[in-house]
């Protein structure tokens, strides 16, 4: 079997652009991959149409071939752009496989290690008692786990203290709404400039019994990182933002985390995610892939967490991005808070290209908020 082509699409959901992809063979056989949609994506675009060259007339089945190759060609160390192109390729070529061979990929990437996999859904409310209702809501339907934002609605332009009570208030009144069973992790998105205030922050919420504080600092600062788990009394989550296998050794080295979060559509693909993996489990880490993109990435970490014995558990966002999930088929849900693991060949989505050609991309970019001060914000 040959690679034939390579195909990218662009489109936009309602709220922000995604990007998909297609690799050709002369089989018959069609790949279908994501890279992260990273705000430039012709950035993106253009790495993959420049990578060209280097798979196409080669045997999909070399994976750690073909992406080394790709990897060494563009010599420099690879940044988001790149790491997020190769992402994308990395899970086409699975897809290629699996169908090629006739079995789900997680099925070449070991075998199953588990039977289902459980998810945690993301939640928001602005209003602390409809954020407990929604949780109330999703218990009923079966979810076991959840994940929120602490600050309330304009935090940024409240006094510290008035932001730590506040933040409280919130995770107490959803702990109190869910009862003591459920799992509640928080995402602080890297928003918290000073440790001090981080580790105050998480003091203040440690007694809902938090699942984990994701993101206090951003992962990239690993001495920042270390210092505050060593401060926690909470398991700390990071590494979204991290990408191949050595910079999450680096971390894992520094004793600066307890659950690693790589996402399969920047992290490397599932190639590097299995690596990343046991170099976790090494260090007695777990792994909960970071997903709040489409039904592409979540077919990519359920064969990811089925496939490895350190997954903890997997984001999830739900219904609320209904046209994102109107660009794939078939479309997934979880089922009493587990994805069963499934059966189809490959990665098990196929791209709908003429809802994808119906949805073209638009200039988009995340916002600009400001502090009090007027000076940039994080977002």
């Amino acid at each position: 079997m040959k690679i034939t082509g390579i195909k990218t699409y662009h489109a936009h959901d309602g709220s922000r652009n995604n990007l998909f992809l297609q690799v050709f063979t002369d089989e018959g056989i069609t790949g279908v991959g994501e890279p992260y949609s990273i705000g430039p994506d012709e950035g993106i675009i253009s790495v993959v149409e420049n990578m060209k060259p280097w798979f196409i007339g080669q045997d999909p089945g070399r994976i750690e071939w073909l992406l080394r190759r790709a990897r060494n060609t563009m010599r420099f160390p690879l940044g988001q752009v790149g790491w997020s192109a190769l992402s994308g390729m990395d899970l086409a070529l699975w897809d290629i496989m699996g169908k090629a061979k006739g079995v789900p990929v997680y099925r070449l990437l070991g075998g199953p290690a588990r039977d289902r996999v459980r998810v945690y859904h993301a939640i928001y409310d602005p209003d602390p008692v409809k954020l407990g209702e929604r949780a109330q809501a999703l218990q009923a339907e079966g979810y076991t786990a959840f994940k929120a934002t602490p600050f309330p609605p304009g935090w940024q332009e409240m006094p510290w203290l008035a932001v730590v009570r506040e933040s409280a208030r919130r995770l107490e009144g959803l702990r109190k709404a869910v009862g003591d069973g459920p799992d509640i992790g928080i995402d602080i998105h890297t928003v918290i400039r000073e440790p001090a205030k981080a580790i105050e922050l998480v003091r203040a919420l440690a007694p809902c019994r938090l699942m984990f504080v994701e993101e206090p600092a951003g992962a990239e600062f690993i001495a920042t990182t270390a210092r505050l788990r060593q401060e926690f009394r909470v398991a700390l989550a990071t590494g979204e933002n991290l990408y191949g296998a050595a910079r999450y050794a680096e971390l894992m080295d520094a004793d600066a985390v307890d659950i690693i979060q790589p996402d399969l559509l920047c992290c490397g693909g599932l190639l590097e995610a299995k690596k990343i993996a046991a170099i976790a489990e090494a260090h007695y880490v777990t792994v909960a892939p970071h997903n709040p993109l489409g039904l592409v990435s979540t077919a990519a970490s359920v064969h990811l967490a089925a496939s490895i014995n350190n997954f903890v558990i997997l984001e999830w966002h739900g219904d609320d991005k209904r046209k994102k999930q109107e660009f794939v088929t078939p479309v997934w849900k979880p089922v009493d808070g587990y994805f069963e693991l499934p059966t189809s060949p490959g990665l098990g989505m196929e791209l709908n290209l003429p809802v994808i050609k119906r949805n073209p991309a638009r200039h988009w970019n995340r916002g600009f908020p400001t502090g009090p001060d007027g000076s940039p914000g994080f977002i």
